[in-house]
């Protein structure tokens, strides 16, 4: 039989009674006596706390009803029903009846304690008291009550509190009968729905009407739509609980029989404009899952949209655009139609809510609409330059991405689009406008001028040496015309100005000696009044800067030779076509060849004095504008290359642009054939909690994906998967073996324990005390247990993870011999928790690598010490073993000695974690792999640890294989 004080407890309670130990029965005994009500309390919350934990403690139930039961004292008298709920009320049946009820075949039957009957006349006493919390107190009480035998004498008084003057014992008696109703209701109470329904139309108070209208729903769904349809009118007038239960009642017979929608669409449209949100949300949930005619679907759109402008939530403004993006699956036109209230929610703060606007509303941009979606868009990007937006920075960078998406699809906004971002060239986002206009340009020949006269007027004020190198590409790529050519020629000569590149020396070396710093010794007066001798450093203060240098010189002079070989670049391209146009003569043309010699020989002598440029770039620097200068001043030079720098750019170009659209598409291509999610706030069902006759309505439920849903885990687990996750805790030649079954359910994990005693003795008070090591907290400890000689059990325990770190659990199991009476204690083996059980792949951008990248702190530097000799296998294995995606392609017919990738994944707690693979193959008879694998990460935990994971898995491609 099962324990009874499992069968009936739904409650906890502090542990503030258990300090220092429980009391004995007999020292509860005798607290109960006291005359004091908060000895009482105690006592009666130890005595809880007892049979909670297992103990019967039968004397305590008399001294109950005799001092207890006649109390006027309110929190005792909560105490007492807590007590009522998981006191022991059958008397224990014998070994010859439970022998004898098994022989024959038939159910043993519970005798009830001859105590149960003071304790129901107790009860009746309290149902009929005059005070009216004491009754509705207790009609709360009657809900936990499962015994007929308890339940039967007390239906009378339950149905005469129907009929009392105050709404807080209605309400209660209303939910007690509908208690009674469905656990005995042939028995105790058949005419239970006939009751409520008279109770039901002659209620007034909005909970008594709503839990009423709650029984009929369950017991008598005829005599509920028979209510429903005579109230149809009033029905938003009866408060939220009342409409969300119609609603339920509207999905559970639609879904029964399709043919009864007609009769509740009056009242789903009448609920859509409610004033609750919950409301309103709920049916245009229940109105697109039972209808796909565009005007449902139209109606819940619009209040989908209205709720996703009126409510401050985050996480509900993200479930509204949940439901948008699925009803845009099938119904992208309609949707179309309130595009622009959707859009109105790009006023929020949160960058996570934007993103989702942009993603959901990106998509059903159409030509009707393009304009006042880029209009608005336009907008939002002005106001990203207030300095107070907490969204700034990222949220332009959104912006900026979806009217790029914008002016790519429709080349009508692409010219209004463009001059506007093209303001943005000095600001954080410049980079992204510049590739932006970059891909325009390349698009739409038809917008050339207009964007290279715009670029020319712009190019003062770049102040980022990435996005100048792309302008001055774009300026040597596309000028084709006379005008533009010498535009182009002459802005970035006024730029640059003249050469030399390089700082001017002091002249007067003589005072160099008085700007170095001076010692200055004094004597000082400390703080216990002695006095010391203090020396220190003057230094003298530098100079504020003078000069008005352009940004371009600017960062010419500090060293950069990159740019200054795009520069040389775009110079000679500007040159070489200036030969081929009629509307430069030749003299102007030398002119221009001349200007372009001088500034890359400035640009040579920089890289030679400066000692920040890199020896590489340098290099590198001078290679390309020797080239530059052979082109200009060799005729066969001249020849064989012209074609090759003004053309090949450009298709180079193309073919980058092309690869990119395939990408994409190839990616849209993924996401249609992703299989469809649930969402976050629909309901699990448990197969095991539903009752035969719910089971036979709800058979359109896919139960198997509940259980999926319910776990955490997927049912395509092998067995070998779950053997991986089974620890050894304890030894085989301990009195007590243990092992645990770890089950990872993202921010859960779940341990259970399998216990075995080896003892051929009863152990008694055995306890698994845990404890953690980490961002782990255990939020529910396993109970003590009394195992029998060779037995064993399961205990299972829940511990709760907040951040993606290496964690440990270890722990102690403590039990006692009851034959000697003598305590036992255990040490358990540690139980090392893997990140890999939180690590996701994921994708992003290079432009966001590279932002987070320059923005964590926290770094891993792992040097690599592999057996492994292919440069392609060692970075698969990496990626493999720690379960994150490459963002660089690579292709396997690639040969050489050299290879780098980025490697990127996301916790399930939403942490980033970066990886920056560098390694080559050494030129040795060996040709062992050398280089560092470095990891970065906002929090110091997911660095470590990820580079723990690397430095055990990097050497195990080989024995995995050897295996």
């Amino acid at each position: 039989m099962t324990n009874s004080n499992e069968t009936y407890c739904t409650f906890t309670l502090s542990g503030d009674v258990t300090a220092g130990g429980l009391p004995s029965e007999d020292e509860i005994s005798k607290d109960l006596e006291s005359s004091d009500s908060k000895v009482k309390r105690h006592a009666l919350k130890a005595a809880i706390m007892a049979m909670l934990g297992g103990e019967s403690m039968p004397r305590v139930l008399m001294q109950v009803i005799r001092y207890c039961i006649t109390t006027q004292d309110k929190p005792l008298k909560k105490l007492m029903m807590l007590y009522w709920e998981v006191v022991p009320k059958y008397q224990e049946s014998t070994s010859d009846e439970i022998i004898r009820a098994t022989a024959e075949g038939v159910q043993l039957k519970r005798k009830l304690l001859p105590e149960m009957i003071l304790v129901c006349n107790a009860l009746m006493n309290d149902l009929n008291h005059p005070n009216e919390f004491v009754r509705g107190s207790m009609l709360r009480f009657m809900c936990k009550i499962k015994d007929e035998e308890i339940l039967g004498p007390l239906i009378p008084s339950i149905k005469s509190c129907l009929q009392h003057r105050h709404q807080y014992v209605r309400k209660n008696a209303a939910l007690a009968v509908f208690h009674a109703h469905k656990l005995f209701g042939e028995n105790l109470i058949p005419d239970g729905p006939d009751l409520m329904n008279d109770f039901i139309r002659s209620e007034t108070d909005i909970a008594a009407r709503c839990n009423a209208f709650l029984m009929l729903f369950n017991e008598s769904e005829e005599l509920a739509i028979e209510y429903l349809a005579e109230h149809i009118e009033n029905v938003s007038s009866y408060g939220d609980g009342f409409a969300l239960l119609v609603l339920e009642l509207t999905r559970r017979i639609c879904r029964r029989d399709p043919n009864q929608k007609s009769r509740f669409v009056r009242v789903l449209f009448q609920m859509l404009s409610s004033e609750s949100a919950a409301v309103s949300f709920e049916a245009a949930w229940t109105m697109v899952s039972l209808s796909s005619a565009p005007s449902a679907v139209r109606a819940a759109a619009s209040t989908y949209a209205s709720l996703l402008n009126s409510q401050n939530d985050n996480n509900i403004k993200m479930i509204i655009l949940e439901r948008l993006e699925e009803l845009k699956k099938k119904n992208s036109k309609v949707l179309q139609e309130v595009l622009m209230d959707i859009l109105r929610a790009l006023s929020s703060p949160n960058p996570d809510v934007c993103k989702k606007v942009l993603d959901v509303t990106m998509d059903i941009v159409t030509s009707r609409n393009v304009s006042e979606v880029v209009t608005t868009l336009k907008k939002e990007v002005a106001k990203t330059q207030d300095a107070d937006l907490e969204k700034g920075v990222v949220y332009r960078h959104m912006l900026i991405q979806a009217i790029h998406g914008c002016a790519t699809r429709y080349p009508i906004v692409a010219e209004s689009v463009i001059h506007t971002l093209m303001d943005f060239l000095s600001s954080d986002g410049a980079m992204q406008v510049i590739i932006f206009v970059r891909e325009i340009i390349e698009q739409y020949p038809d917008l050339r001028a207009t964007i290279l006269s715009k670029l020319v007027n712009s190019l003062e004020n770049v102040t980022n040496s990435g996005v100048m190198c792309v302008c001055l590409w774009i300026l040597g790529e596309y000028t084709d015309d006379a005008d533009g050519v010498k535009d182009s020629f002459d802005e970035i000569n006024r730029q640059l100005g003249e050469a030399p590149f390089t700082v001017e020396e002091t002249k007067e070396e003589t005072k160099e000696g008085d700007d170095e710093p001076k010692l200055v010794t004094k004597n000082v007066v400390l703080a216990d009044g002695t006095y010391a001798t203090q020396t220190v450093y003057s230094e003298v203060k530098a100079p504020p800067p003078t000069d008005n240098l352009t940004s371009l010189r600017k960062m010419i002079i500090e060293g950069d030779s990159f740019l200054g070989s795009v520069i040389s670049s775009s110079l000679t391209k500007l040159c070489l076509r200036a030969s081929g146009l009629a509307g430069i003569d030749p003299v102007s043309c030398k002119d221009m060849t001349l200007k372009a010699l001088l500034v890359m020989c400035g640009i040579v002598k920089m890289a030679d004095v400066c000692m920040i440029a890199q020896r590489s770039s340098a290099s590198d620097c001078k290679e390309r504008i020797t080239l530059c200068c052979r082109v200009l001043l060799d005729p066969k030079a001249n020849e064989l290359l012209k074609d090759t720098l003004l053309l090949e750019g450009k298709t180079t170009f193309l073919h980058f642009l092309s690869v990119l659209k395939e990408r994409e598409s190839k990616e849209a291509e993924g996401k249609e054939e992703a299989v469809l999610t649930t969402q976050a706030d629909d309901l699990i069902h448990f197969r095991q909690l539903r009752s035969q006759a719910v089971q036979g309505v709800d058979l359109d439920l896919d139960d198997g994906s509940d259980l999926v849903r319910a776990t955490g885990v997927g049912g395509s687990g092998s067995l070998s998967d779950e053997l991986n996750h089974v620890y050894q805790l304890s030894g085989f030649a301990d009195p007590v073996y243990a092992e645990a079954n770890v089950k990872v359910h993202d921010y859960d994990i779940v341990l259970d324990i399998l216990v075995i005693n080896r003892t051929p003795n009863t152990l008694s008070n055995l306890t698994v005390e845990l404890s953690t090591m980490g961002d782990m907290k255990i939020v529910e400890r396993p109970q003590s247990q009394n195992i029998g000689p060779l037995d064993q059990t399961t205990i299972r325990a829940s511990i709760k993870v907040s951040s993606t770190e290496t964690g440990h659990i270890f722990g102690t199991v403590v039990y006692e011999d009851s034959s000697t009476g003598e305590k036992g204690y255990i040490n358990l083996n540690d139980i090392h928790m893997d990140i890999m059980d939180y690590i996701r792949p994921a994708h992003c951008t290079d432009e966001v690598f590279r932002s987070m990248w320059a923005e964590f702190e926290w770094e891993n530097k792992v040097a690599i010490s592999t057996s492994i000799s292919g440069l392609l296998d060692f970075l698969d294995h990496i990626v493999k073993s720690t379960n994150m995606s490459c963002l660089t392609p690579h292709d396997s017919t690639e040969k050489g000695n050299f290879l780098a990738a980025n490697l990127y994944a996301k916790s399930v707690f939403g942490e980033d974690a970066l990886v920056n693979l560098s390694v080559e193959k050494k030129q040795d008879t060996e040709g062992k792999l050398g280089g560092y694998i470095r990891i970065r990460s906002k929090t110091q935990g997911i660095a470590l640890s990820l580079g723990d994971r690397i430095t055990s898995v990097q050497r195990g491609l080989s024995e995995n294989k050897s295996q």
